[in-house]
């Protein structure tokens, strides 16, 4: 799982989420804070490509040895791809949550949401006001 980690290109939520704009889609994944909260993450419970999601609204499932959570989508859209990798090897979510273990991608309906999400500096901030 190696060190905290949160790069300065993505966008956070409060939710431990993390954002990756790429034009009027967006990545969606979960935080090096929340993969090593839940521990080895051994199922992900997908939405279904074409499904809606809206901002701070659970959109997903991660089983983990520890418990289930919901997963929160920062911004609201339509579902155009699932991570199949995450699917069918969970624990990516773990080694790589930035890269191979991102969730879905999806089509914002809102980019102007994007406001509302922090950067590198207010989330890690953030986290140590949980601390």
């Amino acid at each position: 799982m190696g060190e905290a980690n949160y790069p300065a290109d993505l966008k956070y939520h409060r939710e431990h989420d993390w954002v990756r704009l790429e034009g009027d889609e967006a990545v969606f994944g979960i935080t090096w804070f929340a993969q090593d909260a839940l521990g080895e993450v051994v199922y992900f419970d997908a939405p279904d490509v074409g499904a809606a999601v809206v901002a701070d609204d659970a959109y997903a499932e991660l089983e983990s040895v520890k418990a289930v959570s919901d997963v929160y989508a920062p911004l609201s859209g339509e579902v155009t791809a699932v991570n199949d990798a995450v699917s069918t090897s969970p624990g990516l979510v773990n080694s790589d949550p930035y890269g191979e273990g991102w969730l879905v991608r999806v089509r914002l309906s809102d980019p102007s949401q994007v406001d509302g999400l922090m950067d590198q500096a207010a989330y890690t901030q953030y986290l140590e006001g949980l601390s």
